[in-house]
């Protein structure tokens, strides 16, 4: 039987993941999952604009937020809301306000850009399109037969990376029963070049794209699809090791 082996969540969009070891999935999601999100010129800026932006481990404690940075500096404060903002998330707007503190400035120095940080109105509002992705690690283990290399599925920055499929066998599925939750999924999730991108130090190092399209081709509207979006039926929570089933 598939079971959850991995979770990947962060509280920033776009920098380092942390992996827990149970979620609570909600109709949201899972809510303080990619919370926070930069911009830059009231544009959306994430690992498209600057790779390296993975190094970055945030860590958020009820309103504190650090950032802990790969020479070693640790940036730390309450969170305090300023004005608000809107940003378009691949056409969808998302409401949220700007954080005053320390941040902006250091990963302004950082990215040598510069930049805002946000947090949106609302739990789950950070999700790219719909709350939930998952991804079986035997369609890594395919991608990476056609690549000639080791495909590290944290590139791909799913949610759930599932194990015991074959690969592809999640593309198949409508509703699947998942922990404690029972999800619906939304379709295939279209792949850029952020998974091209070592996720530990956001450098281009694989052509992720190559080999998707050598072997799966492009879908019905040319895009490079590798995984699936999901969302959510049943709220329940969900641990590593717990049981994949469709229903």
């Amino acid at each position: 039987m598939a079971s959850v082996a991995r979770i990947n969540v962060t509280p920033v969009k776009g920098l380092g993941l942390q992996h827990p070891n149970e979620v609570d999935l909600t109709e949201r999601g899972v809510e303080s999952n990619r919370r926070y999100y930069l911009i830059s010129g009231w544009r959306l800026y994430n690992g498209m604009d600057f790779g390296p932006l993975v190094r970055i481990a945030p860590e958020v404690d009820n309103r504190t937020l650090t950032l802990r940075f790969p020479d070693g500096r640790e940036v730390e404060g309450e969170v305090e809301l300023g004005e608000p903002v809107t940003t378009h998330f691949w056409g969808r707007p998302v409401n949220g306000r700007l954080v005053h503190g320390p941040w902006a400035d250091v990963l302004s120095d950082y990215a040598a850009t510069a930049l805002q940080l946000v947090r949106t109105d609302e739990p789950g509002d950070g999700s790219d399109v719909h709350v939930g992705t998952m991804l079986g690690l035997a369609s890594c283990e395919r991608l990476g037969l056609e690549l000639g290399d080791v495909v590290d599925p944290r590139r791909f920055r799913m949610l759930f990376e599932l194990d015991g499929l074959d690969a592809h066998e999640e593309d198949t599925w409508a509703v699947v029963r998942i922990g404690e939750a029972t999800v619906s999924v939304a379709g295939a999730v279209p792949r850029c070049a952020v998974t091209t991108q070592d996720p530990d130090t956001g450098v281009r190092s694989l052509d992720t794209l190559a080999g998707i399209r050598a072997y799966r081709g492009l879908s019905g509207d040319g895009k490079l699809d590798f995984g699936v979006y999901f969302d959510v039926v049943e709220p329940g929570r969900v641990r590593v090791g717990d049981a994949v089933q469709p229903v």
